[in-house]
């Protein structure tokens, strides 16, 4: 059975060694990091199937952190914040983290959130062929490809995730809690603010004018869809 190895960024010694306790009897090998500095040449050294990443490092902050990480790899990062304020979600988010955690949080929880970002990590089947949303957007998601008047567009797995859901439904509503379930998966506890942040952050990248958008929808009071 392949190891599948954590990287933990905390400068906290309680909140580190008890969360890699709970992590290793998930079965996960967790290696440790105490600043922004440590963690990039720890990931270097052994790249992770995931990163656990603390917004507050004594020599940097997580989103930097991750902002560097994100050059390197797509591998999978949640973001731990002391706080659920908007601001901190939506700037790991926007850093190129796919989910975050508040602390303090439940080792089961976590645990629940890394499968389910693993799962995707490894494979989740996306639509085979060409999705085309107008005369000027289409997906690609047997290439991981969005363009956009020919040029490619970059967007973080769960944004491509999430935007080829929708596309391969075409005026189909999707609530918050139906694109949790899909997109983050069935064991994910978070609520559906971290849904509202990707749509506003795909708008700014696939529409000409986000804040009047032609392809993603909001659905006023019930949730999304996305138009062909």
């Amino acid at each position: 059975m392949a190891t599948t190895r954590i990287l933990f960024v905390e400068d906290d010694d309680a909140i580190r060694e008890t969360t890699r306790v709970a992590l290793e009897d998930e079965d996960y090998v967790v290696d440790e990091a105490t600043s922004g500095e440590e963690a990039l040449r720890t990931f270097d050294r052994r790249p992770p199937d995931c990163v656990l990443l603390d917004i507050m490092l004594p020599d940097t902050n997580g989103f930097e952190v991750c902002r560097s990480l994100r050059q390197r790899s797509s591998v999978p990062i949640i973001m731990v914040t002391a706080r659920s304020d908007t601001f901190d979600v939506v700037a790991g988010l926007e850093a190129g983290a796919d989910d975050y955690v508040t602390k303090p949080f439940q080792p089961k929880e976590l645990a629940a959130r890394i499968r389910a970002l693993l799962r995707r990590a490894r494979g989740m089947e996306a639509p085979s062929s060409a999705i085309r949303l107008g005369a000027d957007l289409v997906v690609i998601p047997d290439e991981g490809v969005v363009r956009s008047k020919g040029e490619e567009i970059h967007l973080t797995r769960t944004e491509f995730r999430l935007l080829c859901e929708m596309a391969s439904n075409p005026g189909r509503m999707f609530t918050r809690e139906m694109l949790l379930e899909r997109i983050w998966g069935y064991g994910y506890f978070g609520d559906g603010k971290i849904v509202d942040v990707h749509i506003y952050r795909l708008r700014a990248k696939i529409e000409e004018d986000a804040a009047n958008p032609r392809h993603l929808i909001t659905v006023r009071g019930l949730g999304y869809k996305v138009l062909s």
